[in-house]
Order: C-alpha cells, then sequence, then structure tokens
C-alpha cells in the first residue's frame, strides 16, 4: 500500500468534512437568519447571501468526495445556475415587498428608490387624467 496515497486520501477527506460542516453551518445561518431578522429586506439578505456560499462548500465537499472528474462540471453547473438565479428572485421579492409596503421604512439607511416611484406614480397620475379630459369619461 502506498504511504502517499493514504496521506492524499485523508487530506482530502478532512477538506471535504470542513467544506461540509461550513456549508452546512452557512445553511443553518441562513435559516435562522429566514425566522430571526426583522423585516423582508433582512431576511432577503439572509435566505441569499450565506446560502449561496453553503451551497458552493457542499457541492465543493461532494466533489472532493467522488474523486472522479466527470461530476464536476454537474456541479459546477448547478452552483452557477443558483448564482445567477438567486440575486434575480432577491430582486424580484424586494421589489414587490417594496411596492406592496412589506418593509420597514426606519431600517433603511437611504431610500434611493422612493425618488424614482414618487416619479412613476406622479406620471401614472398624468397619464390617467389625460386620458379622462380626452374622451370626456367615456369607456368603449
Amino acid at each position: 500500500m502506498n504511504p502517499e496515497a493514504s496521506v492524499v486520501d485523508n487530506l482530502i477527506d478532512t477538506v471535504s468534512a470542513v467544506f461540509l460542516v461550513v456549508g452546512a453551518l452557512m445553511s443553518l445561518a441562513a435559516a435562522v437568519g429566514l425566522l430571526r431578522f426583522p423585516d423582508l429586506l433582512s431576511r432577503m439578505h439572509a435566505a441569499t447571501k450565506p446560502q449561496v456560499l453553503g451551497l458552493f462548500l457542499l457541492l465543493a465537499a461532494i466533489g472532493l468526495q467522488m474523486r472522479t472528474w466527470w461530476v464536476w462540471p454537474a456541479l459546477l453547473v448547478a452552483w452557477i445556475f443558483q448564482l445567477l438565479t438567486v440575486p434575480v428572485s432577491a430582486h424580484m421579492v424586494g421589489r414587490a415587498g417594496y411596492r406592496t409596503k412589506h418593509l420597514h421604512r426606519e431600517l433603511l439607511s437611504s431610500d434611493e428608490l422612493d425618488a424614482v416611484v414618487q416619479k412613476a406614480a406622479q406620471s401614472a397620475r398624468d397619464d390617467s387624467s389625460r386620458d379622462e379630459a380626452g374622451d370626456g369619461g367615456r369607456r368603449d
């Protein structure tokens, strides 16, 4: 038996175990954050940031334990898909929460979206008043 091979195997097993534990703890931290944080935006942050890193560590641990090269492209595709979809879904949830007033404005340090939303609402009101004035209030 080759002693160098067992040292490499032990090193891979140790790194894999560390990745599994840290990845699971990151996912647990995301779950706790979802339950404990006070508002939508904080919960959204907890659901995205540690979850993506935790998934990466878990996938890396799986790839190391499999000890074959062909599993890495599939794991990479899974992680890239998660990396691309999580920010988009978080953006949509945050946007919907902002528009439906499901956030605590006192927790925001700055509200850069407020001016844009106010301008869009004013523009919509102006358009609807022009439509009503232009057709005499009739609906076809």
